[in-house]
């Protein structure tokens, strides 16, 4: 990958968007992560306004001060770039206390996890509403388009992706290039949705390095027969994640009503 070259198209590809849109700038919600460190410098980059919004929700605390420690950075390095904080615990607390659940619920955990997402993208879309500008995305390619490891309606739920035609290790070269801090470059991946350490290869089962590698076998025609070992494990959880989450890839269903029945 021609590194600078990249980022110098998508920088012009969000500039150039959000003008076409009459929009003023950007939103994009900030983790402490490589994703969020990259998408928000990118956007700075633009000259437009761009708003780092931080939206802890029983957040560990490192996590917390990569996030902190990066829109510091940013600032420096460019004047248009602004942030808020919005604690979204107690929101979170209430929304719990209101909805009806038993401690044993299969799928109890998950579902508020994927409500801390979704109760994060209202916030990024008050904002948004509030000065005219676009939520940015901060999904990769094996995360939106290989396994969809994101929450439907949450972190999935943007404007536009300016990251998502890369793959995690070319994120992670690009936020080398822009100077995105060493913490965050070296920190394992998470989306801190749980409220403890576990990381996005805890959850999945396997690493970006690994994922990478079974997206690039599908592409190239490949079937769980060809491997052996870890290969032939990963190649299966690469494949039984894309299968079971194509519902968030693909256009929301339409019924639609045939022809004849209008009559």
């Amino acid at each position: 990958m021609h590194t600078e070259k990249v980022t110098n198209h998508i920088v012009n590809w969000l500039k150039e968007y959000a003008q076409k849109a009459g929009m003023d700038g950007f939103v994009v919600g900030v983790s402490g992560g490589i994703d969020s460190a990259v998408t928000s410098t990118l956007c700075a980059m633009t000259g437009l306004r761009t708003l780092c919004v931080t939206m802890p929700i029983h957040q560990a605390k490192s996590q917390v001060t990569r996030g902190d420690e990066h829109i510091a950075q940013l600032k420096k390095r460019f004047l248009n770039v602004t942030n808020v904080e919005v604690n979204l615990t107690p929101t979170f607390e209430s929304f719990k206390s209101q909805v009806p659940f038993t401690a044993d619920d299969t799928f109890l955990d998950l579902s508020l996890a994927n409500t801390r997402a979704r109760l994060r993208m209202t916030t990024l879309y008050y904002f948004a509403g509030l000065h005219r500008y676009l939520v940015a995305g901060t999904g990769n390619k094996v995360e939106d388009f290989g396994v969809g490891f994101y929450t439907k309606y949450g972190d999935g739920g943007v404007d536009l992706s300016p990251i998502a035609d890369l793959m995690k290790s070319e994120v992670y070269a690009i936020g080398a290039h822009i100077e995105v801090q060493d913490s965050i470059l070296k920190a394992a991946p998470t989306d801190g949705l749980f409220g403890d350490s576990r990381t996005d290869e805890d959850q999945i089962g396997a690493s970006y390095d690994e994922l990478e590698w079974a997206m690039q076998m599908v592409d190239v025609g490949k079937n769980i027969d060809d491997f052996t070992g870890r290969k032939k494990e990963v190649f299966d959880i690469y494949t039984r994640l894309n299968r079971a989450n194509q519902h968030k890839m693909n256009p929301i269903p339409v019924c639609e009503i045939p022809s004849n029945l209008r009559k």
